[in-house]
C-alpha cells in the first residue's frame, strides 16, 4: 500500500496540524511510529518507510504541530492516536523526538500508551544544551537566526558522501519550515525538563546512537545509560547526528531486532503473514558477522 499523506487536527485551535505518512497495513493495531528532531520533517524517516513496509511493518513518521510546552505535546499526541484509533504504538525518536517519546511515555504512564522506545541519539534532560535560560525568548527570533542556532549542531568538516547527502537534506528539510515551527520545536527542545525513569521503567527500551561525532555529549548518552540499565544498546560505529538517513540499512535492521521481541502478540508491528523466521535469521547472522569484520 502506498504511504497516505494525511493532515490532521486534533486540538480546538484549527492552526494546530499534524502531519504523517501512514504506510504499510492498516490491519496493524499497534504501529511504529517516527518522532523527528527540531529540524525534521515526517520525511527524514523515508528510508525506514520504504524498507520497513516492504517487510510488512506498518510504520507512521509525523511532524508536530506548533506546540510551546511538553504538556501540550502530549495531550496533542494523545488526541492524535485516540484519533487514529491507535490503542498502544512503539516509538522511535530523533533527538528531540526522543525526548518527546520518552516525556509521552511518562505522561501515560497510568493508562499505557506506549508499547516500546527506540531512542536514537536522544536525551533525557534538556539541561544538557545549555539553552533553558534563551528557551523563553526563541518566539521572539527571527526565522533565520533559528536556522543558524540549528545549523550550529550540524556536523562539519570532512564527511563521507552519505553523511553530506544526509546533512543536504536535513539542511533542505530545514529550510522548509517557518519561525513558529522552528521557535516551537526549540523552545520544546531547551525549556527546562528531565524525564523520570520510574514511570516508565517496564517499557522495553533500545538506545541508538553514534561513536562518532553527534550533537550530543559523552555526558548526555552516560546519562541515558544509566536511566536505561536494561535498555538493550545499538551502537553504530559512524552516522553523525541523522544515522537514520545515512546509515539507514543498519537503522533498519536495529529497528527490526527490537521489534522481533513483538512478534507473534498483539503488540507486533508487522503483518504476521510477512514473518519469516529464517529472513531474520539470515539477518542477524549477517549483522553479526559484518560487525566482527569491523572490529578486526
Amino acid at each position: 500500500t502506498m504511504p497516505l499523506f494525511l493532515q490532521i487536527i486534533v486540538d480546538d485551535d484549527d492552526s494546530k496540524v499534524w502531519s504523517l505518512y501512514d504506510a504499510g497495513p492498516r490491519s496493524i493495531r499497534c504501529p511504529l511510529i517516527f518522532l523527528p528532531p527540531v529540524s525534521g520533517t515526517a520525511d527524514v524517516f523515508f528510508q525506514q518507510i520504504l524498507a520497513l513496509t516492504g517487510w510488512g511493518y506498518r510504520v507512521i513518521a509525523l511532524q508536530y504541530p506548533v506546540y510551546w510546552d511538553h504538556l501540550e505535546f502530549c495531550d496533542g499526541f494523545r488526541k492524535l492516536l485516540d484519533h487514529l484509533q491507535l490503542d498502544k504504538v512503539h516509538l522511535f525518536g530523533a533527538s528531540l523526538g526522543g525526548f518527546l517519546a520518552q516525556k509521552f511515555a511518562e505522561y501515560t504512564h497510568k493508562s499505557p500508551r506506549v508499547q516500546s522506545l527506540i531512542l536514537c541519539n536522544s536525551f533525557s534532560d534538556t539541561s544538557i544544551f545549555n539553552q533553558t535560560w534563551t528557551a523563553n525568548s526563541f518566539w521572539l527570533m527571527p526565522a533565520f537566526m533559528l536556522k543558524k542556532i540549528v545549523l550550529g549542531n550540524f556536523a562539519s568538516g570532512p564527511l563521507d558522501p552519505e553523511m553530506a547527502d544526509g546533512i543536504d537534506f536535513m539542511v533542505d528539510r530545514l529550510e522548509s519550515l517557518g519561525q513558529s515551527e522552528l521557535a516551537s520545536r526549540l523552545t520544546l527542545n531547551c525549556q527546562n525538563s528531565y524525564v523520570e525513569p520510574h514511570k516508565i521503567r517496564d517499557i522495553p527500551v533500545t538506545i541508538m546512537d553514534v561513536f562518532d561525532q553527534s550533537a550530543l555529549s559523552t555526558e548526555a548518552k552516560e546519562e541515558m545509560y544509566k536511566l536505561y540499565p536494561n535498555a538493550r544498546r545499538a551502537h553504530l560505529k559512524t552516522g553523525g547526528n541523522f544515522p537514520y538517513l545515512c546509515r539507514s540499512a543498519e537503522v533498519n535492521l536495529y529497528i527490526q531486532i527490537h521489534l522481533l521481541q513483538f512478534h507473534g502478540t498483539r503488540y507486533a508491528a508487522i503483518d504476521p503473514s510477512m514473518v519469516s523466521a529464517e529472513e531474520l535469521e539470515v539477518q542477524k547472522i549477517s549483522l553479526h558477522t559484518s560487525n566482527e569484520q569491523e572490529e578486526q
